[in-house]
């Protein structure tokens, strides 16, 4: 990569199966973990999704259902938080194109 190349940004998909959730969220370091920057959408089969441009890193997340903190049990990664529980983490890779 040449200096005048900037790293491109990656979608990622975050799914939840969340049976009768009314709410659901996705906050993390990407968002300053707002609360209320990603509100996700609800789908078919009570599958919520939100779909991110980020660019390539490591990234710790969770989802905020009805006013709760869930992890995503689709994604074994997780480390420590500050909370006493865990955090999800993603890693985008950069584009090798």
């Amino acid at each position: 990569m040449t200096q005048n190349q900037k790293p491109k940004r990656r979608r990622v998909n975050f799914s939840l199966e969340a049976p009768g959730a009314g709410s659901v969220f996705l906050a993390g370091d990407f968002n300053a973990w707002d609360r209320r920057a990603h509100p996700m959408k609800k789908g078919e089969n009570d599958v919520w999704q939100k779909a991110l441009m980020l660019f390539p890193g490591r990234y710790e997340y969770r989802f905020l259902v009805d006013g709760q903190w869930m992890n995503d049990l689709q994604n074994p990664e997780t480390c420590p938080n500050c909370f006493g529980t865990l955090n999800n983490v993603v890693t985008v890779s950069a584009d090798k194109s």
